[in-house]
């Protein structure tokens, strides 16, 4: 299987970086700052998502640009205070895919002022990452894919597989045709939820996509 991937589209927080969850938790503290009243439920549901989206839909505000610049700002003394880490097996397993001629492009529903700084900390050597922002949209769009696939010179989905921790990421990896959606158990929701969005897998994590095509992990 490993010849026939040549591209892994992976999701950030939660999939290929261990935050704490502090995304979700100051997401939540945002909207209820700013006198929404969301539910656990309601923040799960936007999880994955693009960030200015999942703010429209929380507080109901076309207008939502301050709300994501209070967001970004707060996300980032938390990241300062609890650095981000890579996923345990991560880095080995980025490694390994590509050295299988697997490409790595990162995908993330954050835009550049939090990604850029964050995979600054963690360190991770991937062939590129795609934000929401610039593509126009968010999951499930498979939008973000399309764009990985269009960096690394993949025009077949069957080369691609797409990983992430939330529904979402499943959603837009099925939007996207790609060959294998593997939703990961390291991040944000239950095998249970993962499972009801028809992945074609679902791991314990992104450590587990080299073995998942057959290729080998250095250690």
């Amino acid at each position: 299987m490993s010849s026939d991937i040549r591209l892994a589209a992976l999701d950030i927080a939660g999939t290929t970086v261990d935050e704490g969850g502090a995304v979700y938790r100051v997401l939540a503290e945002v909207v209820t700052d700013h006198g929404a009243t969301p539910e656990d439920e309601d923040i799960r549901r936007w999880m994955g998502a693009d960030k200015r989206e999942a703010l429209r839909a929380l507080t109901g505000l076309a207008e939502v640009e301050d709300l994501h610049t209070e967001f970004v700002h707060r996300l980032r003394t938390a990241y300062a205070e609890v650095p981000p880490r890579p996923c345990a097996g991560v880095p080995e397993a980025l490694a390994a895919l590509r050295a299988g001629g697997v490409a790595v492009v990162l995908t993330t529903g954050f835009d550049r002022q939090v990604t850029d700084p964050l995979l600054e900390v963690v360190g991770l050597e991937v062939d590129g990452v795609v934000c929401a922002e610039e593509v126009g949209a968010g999951r499930p769009s498979p939008a973000m894919i399309r764009r990985a696939m269009a960096m690394t010179g993949v025009d077949d989905p069957s080369a691609v597989l797409a990983a992430g921790d939330t529904v979402l990421d499943v959603e837009a990896g099925l939007a996207a045709g790609a060959a294998l959606v593997v939703g990961v158990l390291t991040g944000a929701q239950s095998r249970g939820e993962l499972a009801a969005a028809h992945p074609t897998h679902v791991v314990g994590g992104v450590a587990d996509l080299p073995e998942l095509l057959g290729l080998a992990v250095r250690t």
